[in-house]
């Protein structure tokens, strides 16, 4: 039995555990994290990927969150902007909706309570001359246009994991906590690799689970506690590119909520969400066809030619970790996030709800509330700290396009763009002294090669085709069936012949 102790350990593998495991190491801490399963494999992979500031939220009166995740925006694009970018939202006016003068006002807000730098600001458009009214129908004749941006989700995850990494903490994929006892002044902490037992200790505990914080709280630390969550599920279809421009659109529906028709990896349009109360269901979470038909009819009062059943060629759905507030709907439930100090004993601090957009403030939040329990604790510092493959400017991605083209020509254009908006400035490490295509390895298909596999594997903690096409990337989406049991079976012979060298 190995027993390491730590400063603090966090449980979960989203986005809000990696976040707070990033800001811990940069501080100085010893700190550990366990995720069950691979990293970003629930809520923090099935988002509507999108930093934003979360325009409906003004209904609500949420000004705080608001204004926070405005903030936000431009922080986050400047420290990644490889993996963020920004993107411009049409919103048409339905006579049937909100009136012109309210949005208007709303977006006035928008524009102005973050203090916008990068982003420009909202505009008015003739839907009737603009490219934007081309796919929809003819009776939609004016827009707004604002501003949010696009996020890789389960990349932010990952890079996040890498830079903790990096840092000097230890990352643990594929590893449950199974059992946590206070033990005076520290945690016991009771893990399962796989079947392999370990032990570790720590000074604090965070319970970052997302969709199972209750249950860690409740079954696992076996504590009393009336603390729950509201699980809210959104689920999201991918149809065929349904238009041509790269702006995405905000919809209103007449049950007053809103969805997203997004410009999705080239050839593809990602329409969502729902919001549906999910119970205490945290089995894997999936689209069902009452949800698939919403999203369709929904998007089919804005657009022209309307989206069929055979135009869906995938969906996904996450469950939402909501601080349970008690509120009358699934779509009302508070997006703010609740961070919840235990000091009965060995600090425990559970973090609840949160939105993606607020993640690097809610672990600053987190590093606030333990700071008491550690000496010297270094200040704030990830608000001006790239990630992995950022380390260039907001706006240089194509300077740093043309570089790489000049540097592997052997690339195709469209191969190339992938990398740097996978990868940024970690591209050329990966390609490393290639000459040609040849000495990337076998392509699986889509331009994934084994080269690129390879460097998954060793450097993103990838183990499976799972966590390379769908979450490392978005490959999956262009992948047959037999270029994945292709990957499948060089994953398997890669993975024996490294079992043999551990055992010998």
């Amino acid at each position: 039995m190995s027993e390491t102790m730590f400063d603090i350990f966090v449980i979960g593998g989203g986005v809000n555990g990696c976040g707070i495991a990033r800001d811990a190491a940069g501080r100085g801490l010893r700190v550990g994290l366990a995720e069950m399963g691979d990293l970003a494999s629930a809520t923090s992979s099935a988002s509507t990927k999108m930093f934003h500031g979360g325009l409906r939220y003004l209904e609500y009166y949420k000004f705080r969150l608001v204004r926070e995740a405005l903030i936000e925006r431009e922080v986050l694009l400047r420290n990644m902007p490889h993996i963020s970018w920004p993107m411009r939202f049409v919103l048409p006016l339905h006579k049937d909706m909100r009136p012109s003068w309210l949005i208007r006002l709303g977006l006035f807000m928008y524009d102005h309570l973050g203090g916008r730098k990068i982003l420009p600001a909202t505009a008015t458009l003739d839907l009737t001359k603009d490219d934007a009214g081309k796919p929809l129908k003819a009776s939609l004749k004016k827009a707004f246009e604002y501003s949010d941006c696009w996020v890789q989700d389960s990349r932010l995850v990952v890079l996040n994991a890498l830079d903790a990494k990096a840092r000097g903490a230890e990352i643990l994929t594929r590893t449950k906590v199974i059992a946590a006892k206070r033990r005076g002044d520290h945690w016991e902490v009771e893990l399962d690799a796989a079947g392999e037992y370990r032990m570790i200790r720590t000074k604090v505990l965070v319970n970052a689970a997302g969709p199972w914080v209750a249950n860690v709280l409740r079954d696992t630390l076996q504590l009393d506690t009336k603390e729950g969550v509201r699980l809210v599920r959104g689920s999201h279809i991918v149809v065929k590119k349904h238009f041509q421009h790269e702006r995405a659109y905000f919809f209103q529906g007449a049950d007053d909520r809103i969805i997203f028709a997004i410009p999705y990896e080239g050839d593809f349009t990602l329409i969502g969400t729902t919001d549906h109360d999910q119970g205490d269901d945290l089995s894997k979470p999936v689209c069902t066809t009452e949800e698939a038909d919403y999203l369709r009819a929904f998007a089919s009062e804005y657009f022209a030619t309307p989206i069929n059943p055979e135009d869906i060629v995938w969906t996904f759905s996450g469950t939402r970790p909501l601080y349970d507030d008690q509120a009358s709907s699934a779509t009302e439930a508070t997006r703010d996030y609740v961070l919840s100090l235990n000091e009965d004993g060995a600090p425990l601090l559970s973090i609840f709800g949160g939105k993606i957009t607020t993640y690097r403030k809610l672990a600053e939040a987190a590093m606030d509330k333990l700071a008491n329990h550690f000496d010297g604790l270094k200040n704030n510092w990830t608000a001006t700290a790239a990630l992995p493959g950022g380390d260039f400017p907001h706006d240089g991605v194509p300077r740093l396009l043309a570089t790489l083209q000049a540097d592997y020509p052997f690339l195709s254009t469209k191969q190339a763009q992938r990398l740097i908006r996978t990868y940024g400035t970690e591209a050329a490490k990966m390609l490393g002294d290639a000459k040609a295509a040849n000495d990337l390895g076998e392509d699986f298909g889509a331009g994934l090669t084994a080269t690129e596999v390879h460097w998954l594997c060793e450097h993103e903690f990838a183990v499976t085709a799972e966590d390379i096409l769908w979450r490392r990337t978005k490959l999956g989406l262009h992948f047959t069936p037999e270029q994945t049991n292709r990957l499948k079976s060089w994953l398997d012979n890669k993975n024996g012949h490294e079992s043999v060298k551990k055992v010998s």
